[in-house]
């Protein structure tokens, strides 16, 4: 699914559009966010691509629901 990744002074939030959803990162597999899963505050884990840790935000990626989710 395509997903907008942001950052805030808050941390990370993620947009999907699909599901017209924002919601909070509230974990992370790697601290520089890329190439693991992060968790979201309405339960969803998704598993994003390695990037660049130093990548621009906002930016729209590919990710997908981590299996372990619900």
């Amino acid at each position: 699914m395509k997903v907008t990744i942001s950052k805030d002074g808050a941390g990370f939030r993620v947009y999907v559009p699909k599901k017209d959803l924002e919601e909070r990162v509230i974990g992370t597999q790697h601290p520089e966010l890329w190439g693991g899963w992060i968790d979201l505050a309405n339960g969803w884990r998704l598993d994003l691509p390695p990037m660049a840790a130093a990548v621009r935000l906002p930016i729209t990626i590919e990710a997908r629901k981590h299996p372990d989710a619900d």
